[in-house]
């Protein structure tokens, strides 16, 4: 795990604009550095190193392939770098290796085979630069389902890309504006969604993309070299024809492959354990695959509505493993709060990460890599929202499409949307598909299109997403999230808050083979009768017990509402959302940010945007830090 970060024609500054850059990405790469400049000083490559494999200096990056011709700097890990590596000596491509790192093993394979070819053969998590010094030409890269971030864009006349937006923002002459017209996406869903940044010319490359840009480096171009959508297509007309049984026999191999891969390191390894379904299964596979404890993590809070430590302990005892527990103070939990959104460099909103980043920061104390169980509820249909979306949409189908939106024009125009829950239950009545539903759900509250002062023009796949794209509803709704949901929120949120500490989180629900194998799975084996992730439920009931795992999910949150009224957080957020502050900055309407506000003040009702709100302004906040530095 690593930072990246580079750019093109800024030759007058390039030495002093790199090291600004990796300075400003240190926490990712805390063990080495390195910078390469082209002879004509207009191509730029800048790395941090978070030494995982070969911890010698054979494993520094930028790296030059054998022949000289290609240059690459590398955030992630090739989990197959072994297979590919003897791939490569069977066929007269690698006589030789200087070292024993994946790095060099993926820059050769890009070489031998083309770089299209040569990302196909590669199974792990990655955002890559390399630069081709024949053709003058740079490419970047980004694995299949987005764990690792990768920003790119235009500062003046100079294409720039880092692992992080903030050592874009930190160039000397950045003066990118925000983007308002992201704002509308960003109060929806909590996060800006690729491939939108919070500036205007900033973007994120989307998973399983490449780009290339070449000299003069004034323009670049795009395609896709995997697609999640293609993946689901291709495993929904080539269904898997076995049993249950059979199934759960397949998955359970492939994340035993996908684990091992995973173990890989030389250094000091652990997982996270929340006691749910996902992260519990990745530590029972490790368990079985490994001649020593596992070690484990888990933080644990007062509140027992948000807690799941207890639990957690003992699925650790019964499987055996090392396991440590941190119950986090309600003070300790505060402090970070206002912290947290300089951690991801843009407005970022799921209220997880503070728990996300806290378990991180202690497991970090004992090791340097760490396995999660993230993905399972995406692939396996483990929401909750996918139960409840499936129940009301089989409710509503039974009413002519017709009637249903005469029906819903009586409650949002009329007398009866002067009550909060008519004018909402109105406006999904008119969904004219699951996949429609699911969308407008996320509009539902009241304040959506009256906080930001212009109206949002920027699209999204979700938004965008086709009706009825794959033949089962659920799936469709699994497709939704891992296009979007998935990549810009969940990745996003732990790969950020764990590398604010140096740590490196894998997470095998992602390896290709388990993905690809997923889309083969009828819906039935995933979700029935209210209850998802059914086979991989199979895979973990072979290592704990059934009972001890049958209860009702509590997820990773924390009492946010209830903190926001307490004294010293109240402060800081009503400072946040002053009226007049507010006005002055231009972002949102005051008046509808008071009510909103007021709403939750005084009468409790408590709506995600405040939350919203408050990481923007937070972020804002250091944004006039930074430009008047």
């Amino acid at each position: 795990m690593c930072g990246i970060a580079g750019f093109c024609n800024r030759q007058e500054s390039w030495r002093s604009d790199i090291e600004i850059m990796k300075a400003r990405m240190a926490h990712r790469g805390p063990d080495a550095e390195g910078t390469w400049v082209s002879g004509e000083e207009d191509v730029v490559l800048g790395h941090r190193r978070l030494s995982i494999l070969d911890l010698s200096d054979t494993g520094a990056q930028p790296m030059h392939s054998h022949s000289g011709r290609y240059v690459i700097v590398y955030n992630g890990e090739i989990y197959n770098y072994r297979q590919i590596r003897q791939k490569l000596q069977r066929e007269g491509f690698l006589p030789w290796q200087n070292g024993t790192s994946d790095t060099e093993v993926l820059l050769e394979a890009l070489e031998a085979y083309g770089v299209r070819q040569g990302i196909s053969l590669c199974k792990g998590m990655f955002a890559i630069a390399l630069y081709d010094k024949k053709e003058r030409e740079l490419w970047l890269l980004r694995d299949r389902v987005g764990e690792k971030p990768l920003y790119y864009g235009f500062v003046g006349n100079s294409f720039v890309f880092a692992s992080e937006i903030g050592c874009i923002a930190a160039l000397p002459g950045f003066r990118n504006p925000v983007n308002r017209d992201v704002l509308d996406l960003y109060m929806i869903h909590g996060y800006i969604p690729a491939p939108h940044s919070i500036y205007e010319g900033i973007f994120k490359l989307e998973p399983g993309k490449l780009l290339r840009t070449k000299a003069p480096f004034r323009e670049f171009t795009e395609e896709t070299w995997w697609s999640m959508a293609a993946a689901a297509k291709e495993g929904q007309s080539h269904p898997f024809m076995g049993s249950r049984q059979e199934a759960s026999e397949e998955l359970e191999r492939l994340l035993k492959n996908a684990v091992r891969d995973q173990m890989e390191a030389d250094v000091p390894l652990g997982a996270f354990l929340s006691a749910g379904i996902d992260s519990t299964t990745v530590v029972s596979l490790m368990q079985s695959l490994s001649s020593r404890r596992v070690k484990t993590f888990t933080i644990g809070m007062q509140e027992r509505e948000y807690d799941e430590a207890a639990l957690a302990k003992q699925i650790a005892a019964h499987l055996g493993t090392e396991h440590t527990e941190w119950y986090i103070s309600e003070k300790e939990a505060k402090e970070v709060l206002p912290k947290i959104t300089h951690m991801f460099g843009e407005p970022f909103a799921d209220s997880s990460q503070i728990p996300t980043f806290l378990v991180s920061r202690l497991t970090r104390e004992h090791v340097t890599v760490s396995l999660s169980g993230d993905g399972g509820d995406e692939l396996f249909g483990g929401y909750g929202t996918y139960a409840s979306l499936l129940r009301a949409w089989e409710r509503m189908r039974r009413i002519p499409q017709g009637l249903r939106c005469r029906l819903g024009r009586a409650m949002t125009a009329g007398p009866l949307a002067k009550k909060e829950r008519n004018a909402i239950r109105g406006m999904l009545l008119s969904a004219k598909s699951i996949e429609d539903l699911y969308r407008l759900s996320d509009l539902s509250e009241p304040f959506l299109g009256k906080l930001t002062r212009e109206a949002g023009r920027a699209s999204c796949v979700f938004t965008d997403y086709e009706s009825g794209f794959l033949p089962e509803e659920g799936d469709n709704l699994m497709l939704m999230d891992l296009l979007m949901y998935h990549p810009d929120d969940i990745l996003v949120k732990v790969d950020r808050t764990a590398m604010a500490v140096s740590l490196e989180s894998r997470v095998p629900m992602l390896d290709r083979d388990v993905v690809e194998f997923a889309w083969t799975l009828p819906f039935s084996m995933k979700y029935a009768k209210g209850t998802g992730k059914l086979v991989l439920r199979d895979v973990l009931y072979r290592y704990v017990p059934k009972e001890m795992m049958d209860r009702p999910k509590k997820g990773f949150s924390i009492p946010i509402q209830k903190w926001l009224k307490e004294p010293e957080l109240y402060e800081w957020a009503s400072s946040l959302l002053e009226e007049k502050k507010i006005d002055r900055e231009g972002y949102f309407d005051p008046g509808a940010v008071r009510r909103l506000w007021e709403d939750f003040v005084e009468r409790g009702i408590w709506r995600k945007q405040i939350w919203h709100l408050l990481q923007f302004e937070e972020w804002l906040a250091g944004e006039a830090c930074r430009v008047g530095a």
